[in-house]
C-alpha cells in the first residue's frame, strides 16, 4: 500500500503538469506558426497558395485544420495534389505536385493544356516539347481526346521527345506524326505497352510510315 501511495503522490503533480504543458500548446500563442514552407509550387504563385491556406495570425499550431488547408489549395486548377503538415513548434509546410501537360490543343482563345489525367487545367502557351492534339471535338469530356492523352503517356521518353502532333480521328485510328516528317500508326489506345516495346525498333529502319497498330504484325511503308 505505501508504494501504491508513493505513486499516486508522484503521479497527481506530473499529471498536473502535463495538462499544464498541453493547455499551453494548445491555448497559447507559445506555439503560433511563424513560418509557412511552400516545396513544389514551381510556375504558381506562392502568394496564390498562402491566401488559399489562410494560416491563422494566432492561436497554436496544434488547432490548425491542414486537411481543410490541402483541400482548398488542391482547388487550384494547376495543383495536381497538396499534403499541409505540421513541423513543430512553428513551420507548417506544403508539398504541391503541379499538374504537367501531356497534350495540348489550340482554340481561338489559347492553348488547352492537357494533363496525364485528361484534365484541362490552363489556357496558356504550351511548354516546348509538348504534342499537339488535333482531333474533332477536342476536350477533358471528349473521349477521342481522353484516348489520345492515354496515348501520350505511355509513349516511352525517347519517341515522346520526338512526336509533334498526336491524330485522334477514331477509337481505333490514333497517330503521332513525328517532328521529322515521319508518321507512326498507333491504332486505338489499348496495348499501349506492348506497342511501346516494338516502335522504337521499328523506327531504325527505313521508312516514312510505321504502323504498330497490331504490335504482333508491325510494318514499315
Amino acid at each position: 500500500m505505501g508504494g501504491l501511495r508513493r505513486y499516486r503522490l508522484w503521479a497527481l503533480p506530473a499529471l498536473a503538469v502535463l495538462i499544464t504543458l498541453v493547455a499551453l500548446a494548445w491555448f497559447t500563442p507559445l506555439m503560433s506558426v511563424r513560418e509557412v514552407r511552400i516545396e513544389g509550387a514551381g510556375a504558381i504563385p506562392e502568394d496564390e497558395i498562402r491566401e488559399l491556406l489562410q494560416v491563422p495570425a494566432t492561436g497554436s499550431i496544434l488547432r490548425i485544420d491542414t486537411a481543410a488547408m490541402a483541400a482548398r489549395v488542391a482547388t487550384m486548377p494547376k495543383v495536381r495534389s497538396a499534403r499541409v503538415q505540421r513541423v513543430l513548434p512553428s513551420t507548417v509546410r506544403v508539398r504541391i505536385e503541379e499538374r504537367a501537360p501531356v497534350l495540348y490543343y489550340d482554340t481561338p482563345e489559347g492553348a488547352h493544356l492537357l494533363d496525364a489525367g485528361g484534365i484541362e487545367y490552363a489556357i496558356e502557351p504550351a511548354p516546348i516539347g509538348v504534342p499537339k492534339l488535333r482531333t474533332a471535338s477536342p476536350s477533358g469530356a471528349d473521349a477521342l481526346t481522353r484516348a489520345a492523352v492515354t496515348v501520350a503517356t505511355v509513349l516511352p521518353p525517347e519517341l515522346e521527345a520526338q512526336v509533334e502532333t498526336v491524330h485522334a480521328e477514331g477509337a481505333s485510328n490514333i497517330s503521332l506524326t513525328l517532328r521529322d516528317g515521319r508518321t507512326v500508326l498507333w491504332g486505338s489506345s489499348e496495348d499501349g505497352e506492348r506497342k511501346s516495346a516494338v516502335v522504337l525498333p521499328l523506327l531504325t529502319r527505313p521508312g516514312t510510315v510505321f504502323d504498330v497498330s497490331s504490335p504482333s504484325l508491325v510494318t514499315v511503308k
